[in-house]
Formats: structure tokens, sequence, C-alpha cells
């Protein structure tokens, strides 16, 4: 008898719907519906969803999978993370991972999932028999993995400070990656240092970068993200949209004699880039008034160079890159022009070194200890058995704040698609929906939904234990600190009904008063969650979480895709705490501590949150919003921690 690969949508929706304390899914069942072979069929539809494909090495038909949907099916309904805390207290030093950097750790902590040991088990199994490694060799050995265009995919060599040669058709590509950084390394310096003048003989002072996609997105999110870092250098502005109000409102506010524009166009066809590229020079030559000064304004990112000639720009300023050099992923080539202006080209190679440091965690590391392939495979454990649609990364960092955007790029242009590499319909989902906000900012939008919502849906939260701006005593970020390891306790416990009404007597209300509200007070936790924390926002530790959260989405990808080719400690203090459910956020504040090595800065985090253990919340009006918050008072400071669904 045929083995259903996923069990009937509706079915599932009514039982996890009546379970207690489970969290309430909409699944979908709009999975591709057209019966041809290797689509979906219904036919049979009792209680169980039949599916026919003709790939036989499909994800759905790989034995490991089934264990894992035989587990789900037999233990999902029962995982309560809370229950899992209280009956493990070694939990979290099983289910985390310290990754030891030369620019400081970096924590993941994933116990908060819904998962057991045994399931990250299987998820490795999984992972394995996909054939992961072998992909992931492929991909830094060079071979052509980019099928369809016939390409190697080797943004790794961009950024291989080892100088490790890494062939394509037989020549190392090296010699050109250095050759190229060089020549951008020369071109900083005279920008930054005056030494290249406009042609009214002034130096620059503003950049703009013209670009789209790949070419726009990655250099925007790193140029925000190390503003602290841009002493010394030109402002840097970004247009990408067609729409004329995007380079209007930039060039009103620049000088063309200090303004320098950078073309990123591999082609130097793309529509939208040309068109204000073209735009921009016509505003240019209107104050100019010299054709031959475009040459000194002007540069390119691209390989065709009879099209940068006859743009006006000198070929000796076009910086060149490859076509194994996919555009979301091209912020280390020269489409960093911008970035390594910005910052300094030192501060770029150090970015480039945190990426490098990040690559070869995730070519060496055995999968079961390896934080990309470990996140990835969380990702395939929501998305194809509890149905997430969607993936929220929030960091609690306001220079991340286009984080979210740059890997909702990379992401959904990587993962979204429906056919397998060998051309036959997926039975099963591919990439989540991801989105986000900085936080606190989303906490006042959209963790109602997260905490009390219908929707099932993982997030990463990701913080640096020390900030670049310590003002007011740091007070700032010892907030900030309390809402991120608040709200990924409360998205983990929720609050019961019993919690609930104490709180409310607490606050004085009793009888039919009580009842009323009190329903509106539970909310059910067990919502799954990620915890990164690292040192400090550095260009070392960017490159190393661009390309950590890169290599999570590519893993995803490799597991997901048919496998066509065969298989070629955390550090943590122990808990000083009695309270179980509260321990990792515990080990959290241990290791924020570690990291700080500034019992100041940590006493009021430390406090707050050893208060919230002993429920001494107290319930108060905000007076600029509607939303309640709770005050928590320590001997240093009182911190409002803005659990909005939590306290409301």
């Amino acid at each position: 008898m045929h083995k259903p690969d996923i069990l009937c949508v509706s079915c599932r929706r009514s039982v996890l719907a009546a379970q207690p304390g489970h969290p309430s899914k909409s699944f979908p069942s709009d999975l591709p519906a057209p019966t041809q072979q290797g689509q979906l069929s219904t036919a049979d539809h009792g209680s169980t969803l039949q599916l026919h494909t003709q790939d036989n090495m499909g994800l759905t038909h790989d034995p490991n999978f089934h264990k894992l949907q035989d587990w789900y099916t037999a233990h999902a309904l029962n995982l309560n993370v809370r229950h899992l805390f209280e009956a493990d207290k070694e939990r979290f030093n099983k289910l985390s991972l310290t990754l030891n950097s030369t620019d400081g750790d970096i924590l993941l902590d994933f116990s908060k999932n819904l998962i057991t040991e045994e399931v990250m088990k299987m998820l490795v199994d999984l992972g394995k028999s996909r054939g992961i490694e072998a992909a992931r060799e492929n991909m830094f050995s060079g071979n052509k993995i980019n099928f369809t265009e016939g390409r190697a995919v080797l943004h790794v060599a961009l950024r291989n400070r080892s100088n490790t040669p890494i062939m394509v058709d037989g020549k190392d590509v090296m010699p050109d990656v250095n050759k190229v950084l060089d020549k951008m390394k020369g071109f900083c310096h005279r920008v930054r240092s005056g030494e290249w003048k406009g042609y009214t003989g002034k130096a620059i002072t503003d950049v703009v970068n013209i670009g789209i996609g790949g070419s726009d997105l990655g250099p925007l999110m790193v140029t925000e993200a190390l503003k602290p870092y841009s002493k010394g250098g030109p402002r840097v502005w970004f247009v990408s949209n067609i729409d004329g109000t995007h380079i209007a409102k930039t060039l009103a506010q620049l000088n063309a004699e200090t303004t320098l524009f950078i073309i990123a166009s591999k082609t130097f066809t793309t529509q939208e880039t040309i068109t204000n590229a073209e735009s921009a020079k016509d505003w240019f030559l209107e104050h100019a008034k010299d054709k031959a000064a475009v040459a000194k304004h002007f540069v390119a990112l691209s390989t065709n160079a009879p099209k940068v000639k006859d743009f006006g720009i000198d070929t000796e300023n076009m910086f060149e890159f490859w076509d194994w050099v996919g555009g979301r992923f091209s912020l280390w080539s020269a489409i960093g022009m911008s970035i390594a202006l910005h910052i300094g080209f030192d501060n770029f190679e150090k970015l480039l070194s945190g990426a490098h440091w990040m690559d070869n965690h995730f070519r060496t590391a055995p999968l079961e200890k390896n934080a990309p392939v470990l996140l990835a495979l969380l990702g395939i454990w929501y998305i194809n058995f509890f149905h997430a649609e969607t993936h929220a990364m929030l960091p609690y960092d306001q220079y991340m704040h286009r984080f979210t955007a740059y890997f909702q790029q990379g992401d959904m242009e990587s993962n979204g698609k429906y056919i397998t590499n060998q051309g036959a319909r997926v039975n099963y989902h591919t990439g989540p929906i991801v989105w986000g906000e900085p936080g606190t900012n989303g906490q006042h939008a959209f963790y109602q939904l997260i905490h009390q919502g219908t929707r099932m849906v993982p997030a990463d939260f990701l913080i640096p234990a020390q900030t670049q701006h310590p003002i007011r005593d740091s007070l700032h970020h010892k907030i900030l600190l309390a809402n991120f390891l608040a709200q990924t306790e409360a998205l983990m416990k929720g609050k019961t009904t019993e919690e609930a009404r104490k709180e409310l007597e607490a606050s004085g209300l009793s009888g039919e008063a009580l009842d009323k509200i009190l329903p509106h007070k539970v909310f059910q936790g067990n919502r799954p969650t990620n915890s990164i924390i690292f040192k400090k926002l550095t260009p070392y530790t960017l490159g190393a979480l661009i390309e950590w959260s890169w290599a999570n989405s590519w893993q995803r990808k490799s597991s997901l895709s048919s496998k066509t080719l065969q298989k070629s400690t955390p550090t943590t203090h122990p808990p000083t705490d009695s309270s179980t459910s509260s321990r990792r956020t515990l080990h959290e504040l241990h290791y924020i501590r570690r990291l700080l090595v500034l019992l100041l800065l940590l006493g009021a985090v430390w406090t707050a949150v050893r208060q919230r253990q002993r429920q001494l919340l107290t319930p108060t009006q905000s007076s600029s919003t509607t939303l309640n918050v709770c005050t928590l008072s320590t001997n240093t400071v009182t911190v409002q921690c803005c659990l909005c669904c939590i306290c409301s």
C-alpha cells in the first residue's frame, strides 16, 4: 500500500485546532493542484492526500523524511517547550552552540524550538541523506552547480582571505579576484584622501550607487549597518527604483562638483539602472557643461567595456566581476565599492574576513555543530511539517534596519521555486515568506499576532551585547536587552489561565469583571524562536552574520532539492536560578555578561528578569500608547518592557 507523503490538510487542521496548548495553524490547501505527473493528486482523498511524482529521489521519498513525518504525527501535538525545559535541566546546553571568532563569540540558542534531541538527529540525518555535504563541497570547489545557466557559484572566492586556489574550468580565479580588490583599494584611497578631484578641483563628499536588486540591497544594508565605521568617508546614497521620485529626490540634495556616481550593472543594460544613470548624467551635465567631466564623476561596476565607454566612463575606472558572482550575493565583489568608500578599505577587508571565517565554519563543521545548517534544517521542519508560511527576522539593533530586507531577497529569490533539479514539480513546500522589522519597533506593530495569532511564525532574534552608543550609562541598551530577553521567553512560556488570574487579582479585579477580561490575558506560548547574540556589530561580525544567514538559506535549498550527487561544544555557565522555565533566559544572560564584562550594564537586565520570575510585575498604563506595559523596577533604572500583547 502506498505510504502517503503528507497527511490530509483539512484533517490535520481540525486535530491541531482541538489540541489544548498547541498553536492553532492555518495550513495551506493550495499545494500545486494540477494532476499531471510530478504534481499533486487528490483523486483518492480520504484521510490522506495522495502524492505522485516522477522524481523518485525527491524530498518526500527520502526514508529520513518519512521518519520525521512519523515522529511528527505521533508526537507533535504533545510538544511543549516550557515542559521540555522543566523536564531537562541541560536542554540549553544540548541545544545551543557557541562559535569562537577572532572578533568575539557568537551564541546560537535554538533550545526554544519545538524539537527534541531525537528530532534534531533525524533532521541532521535528513540533511546528510539529501547530500548536503557533497553539494557544499561542489560549491566550494567551483563546480557549475548553477546548472540552468552553466555557472559556478563562487561568492566564497570573493572573500577567500586564505587565497587557497579555487578552480573554475581549470583556472584559479583568485589572482583575478585579488587584482580587482587591489584596484578597489587604490581607488578608495584616492577618493577618501581627497586626491581624486571633481571637475572643479574639489574633493568628493558624496557617492551615489545606482543599481537594483543585489547591486543595491546588499551595499545599502551594509553601509547602514556599519555607519559607526564611516568616519573620514563620503556620504553614500542609493538609487534603485525606476520611479523618478527616487533619483529626483536624491539629486536635489547633492552638489554636482563633489558627487561621484557608481553605476552598478554587469551587462550595463539593466533598464532601471541605465535609465537612472542617464538621468543622473543629464543632471550632472546641466551643471558641468562639459561631457569630458563625466569621467571624473562616474565609475562603472560592469563587464561590458564598450557600453561603459559609450556612456562616457573611462574604462580604467571600470571594476570587473564575473558570471559566477550571483547578483544577490555580490556585495563582496566590486559591487561593494560604495561600502569600501564609505567605511574604508581596511574595514571592507574585515567584512570579507568575517565572512571567510564563517565560510570555513560552514565548510568544515560537522552538520550537528554547524550553525547555518542547523537553522536551515529547522526551517525545513517548520515549513514542511508544521506548515509555517512565514519566517520573521528580528534584529534588535537599529543599524541593522535593512538586514531583514536583504535576506528577504537572498532567501525568497533563491528558494522561491517549485521545480526540482530533475524538472519535476515539488510536492512539498520550499521557501517561507521572510519578513521583519528591528526591535522594539516590531513589538508595537505585529508582535501581537506572533504571540496570540492563529499562525505559527518561527522567528530569529538577533542582538549585540555591546552597543555602539552607551548614552546615559547605556540606559537605552539595558532596556533593549530586557525587551529582547523577555520577548523570547514569553513566546516560549506563554501565560496560563491561572497565571493570568493571579495577575488580575493582584491588580484588584475580581468576580464578573475578572472573568470577562481573563480570556484576553491568556496566551499559549510554545512559539519557536532562535536567539543569536554577538559581542558587537563590527565589520568582521557583520560579515560573519551575512554569510551565516546566506548559508542557512542555501542549505535549506540544497536539502529541499532532489539529490543528484552521491555523498562524497557549547560554552555556557550553569544556571543559578531554580526556575526551570526561565533557565534558558538565565543562560543567555550569563552569556551576555561574559561578553560584556561590565556588571553595571548587566545589573538592570539581571534584576529585571529575576523580578519577572518572581511575578512581581506591576501592570501600568502607558501615557503614550493604548497598550499596557510592565514596569520592572531595579536598583539602577526602571525598565519598561514592551510586552504589548502579554500584559495588555
